[in-house]
């Protein structure tokens, strides 16, 4: 029977711009598919995609959940389109606050969005709850992007005892070129959830980064993929200093290194 592996990636092309993310988030489920095994994907409804030139449309029987952070409920709404490359869907976890109305992590003025924590911490619970809806049991969640990397944490500690995660492996891709400053003022807030509370963060520093998002997502995943070549220094080295299992950059002949990885942390 065939792996199913759980892709949660930050961006996806060509639903928005090409940069080394968004082409990996393409093309990563696509090589993926290509070697047998069988695939979900998922990313953020980011304000710049194009709804009616991606195709894309709402899954009433998915949406209708409120999520509530830090006290306040916020809705969750699902989008689905057809990814033809890997002929399979791409869901789309939509909110009017944290995505319709918002670019990606960069504001029109090119600065980070102040909750971009919060959004990160929204995406991966309606992830996660939309993937017991479908009733699908994932063998590896494959988490793309620092929007992601609340995912390993939830699937831990907060989701560890649902049918559909109590065996899955994780696994984090990290990418270069993080964002500066903290990912939000209140994240130890709003990341309190069933068994994650703030105490889970107490090793990091009090202003949260998204250094620190990285390094939180290294130590809640089984195993980790280097998958740009100028990771930051200092993330690499947590990295190696945790003992996890890890591929070092592959650069384009990457499909078999993943496949290869994918059986290692399952064995």
């Amino acid at each position: 029977m065939a792996k199913k592996i759980l892709f949660i990636n930050q961006e996806i092309s060509p639903y928005v711009p090409e940069s080394e993310m968004s082409n990996m988030g393409r093309l990563v489920p696509q090589k993926v598919v290509e070697k047998g095994f069988e695939i979900r994907t998922f990313m953020p409804k980011w304000g710049n995609i194009n709804e009616r030139r991606g195709q894309l449309h709402e899954v009433i029987r998915l949406s209708g959940m409120n999520l509530i952070i830090n006290e306040t409920d916020h809705p969750l709404i699902i989008k689905v389109a057809s990814m033809q490359a890997c002929r399979t869907q791409v869901y789309f976890i939509d909110n009017d606050d944290y995505f319709t109305k918002r670019q990606m992590g960069l504001d029109e003025s090119g600065k980070p969005y102040a909750d971009n924590g919060e959004r990160a911490i929204f995406f991966a619970r309606g992830v996660l709850e939309t993937v017991k809806k479908l009733r699908w049991v994932p063998d590896v969640i494959h988490c793309q992007g620092w929007m992601s990397y609340v995912v390993p944490l939830f699937v831990k500690a907060a989701y560890c005892d649902e049918p559909s995660f109590a065996n899955a492996k994780v696994v984090t891709s990290l990418f270069g070129n993080q964002l500066p400053g903290t990912v939000c003022d209140d994240f130890r807030d709003c990341i309190a959830f069933r068994n994650v509370n703030a105490d889970m963060l107490s090793g990091f520093s009090e202003k949260f980064g998204y250094d620190d998002l990285a390094k939180l997502a290294i130590d809640y995943s089984d195993g980790v993929i280097e998958a740009s070549d100028d990771i930051d220094a200092g993330v690499s080295k947590y990295l190696r200093d945790s003992g996890k299992p890890f591929v070092e950059y592959p650069g384009d002949d990457f499909a078999q290194a993943y496949a290869n990885f994918y059986e290692k942390v399952l064995s």
